[in-house]
């Protein structure tokens, strides 16, 4: 599993380069955890451009952690999304609650 940080200011990029299923999740969701507690973010930005595939277990890690930005006082977003992970959160509704973007250069 390789996850990439990059912090810039009060902002946090995690690019997750694998899919994202029950798996990985758990392994996915400690990194990401430790990246948000060290770091305490103002934004944190998950980066899919390496993802193409996502089940019920990267919903789950996905809004465990916008509560957790939630609790700090801060925001989460997706970018570059693939058709598929796009419509699989669109049918959760995590659209409603966390900025999903398609294509959006980050860092």
């Amino acid at each position: 599993m390789n996850i990439n940080y990059e912090k810039k200011d009060k902002l946090l990029i995690v690019e997750i380069t694998e899919e994202i299923d029950h798996h990985v999740v758990e392994k996915i969701r400690r990194k990401v955890d430790d990246g948000i507690t060290r770091y305490m973010p103002r934004k944190t930005i998950f980066d899919f451009s390496r993802v193409t595939f996502m089940d019920s277990a990267g919903i789950g890690m996905i809004i465990g952690r916008y509560k957790m930005m939630k609790l700090i006082g801060g925001s989460l977003e997706i970018v570059n999304i693939s058709s598929t992970v796009k419509r699989i959160l669109e049918m959760s509704g995590i659209n409603k609650i966390i900025p999903l973007e398609a294509k959006r250069e980050v860092g």
